[in-house]
């Protein structure tokens, strides 16, 4: 049976300024990029198991987001911008992937990542 999963990306944060259009509006030419080789050479590997990728994104460097703990019904939301203090890893990326268990557990080894990776079956509520 083919189920989606979820590979979340689970590492030290990274420098995301590096690969955005630089002040002239040139894209860097990630094509002599080894990480992004890297995740290429996944996605092949991926084709080869027989699964299909339906969604990945690497995500900026945590200082462009933060926490909310949105408490209670009536009280006002905590915010934390990042850093964070409690940890030293963020959600750099994900992909998204249509397979079976089996072949679920080998993609997890597979991703390419600076620590872990952990993947979730998808619970689909239907769209």
């Amino acid at each position: 049976m083919t189920d989606t999963w979820m590979f979340l990306i689970r590492e030290s944060d990274w420098d995301s300024d590096a690969y955005l259009p630089k002040d002239d509006g040139q894209t860097p030419d990630l094509s002599e990029d080894e990480d992004m080789a890297t995740h290429r050479r996944f996605q092949e590997a991926v084709a080869d198991l027989g699964a299909k990728i339906t969604g990945s994104n690497a995500l900026q460097n945590a200082r462009y987001g933060g926490w909310v703990a949105a408490g209670k019904v009536g009280a006002e939301p905590v915010y934390t911008d990042a850093p964070f203090a409690d940890t030293n890893e963020v959600i750099t990326g994900y992909y998204e992937v249509e397979c079976d268990e089996a072949t679920a557990r080998k993609i997890a080894a597979l991703v390419p990542s600076g620590n872990v990776v952990e993947w979730r079956k998808v619970l689909n509520f239907g769209s």
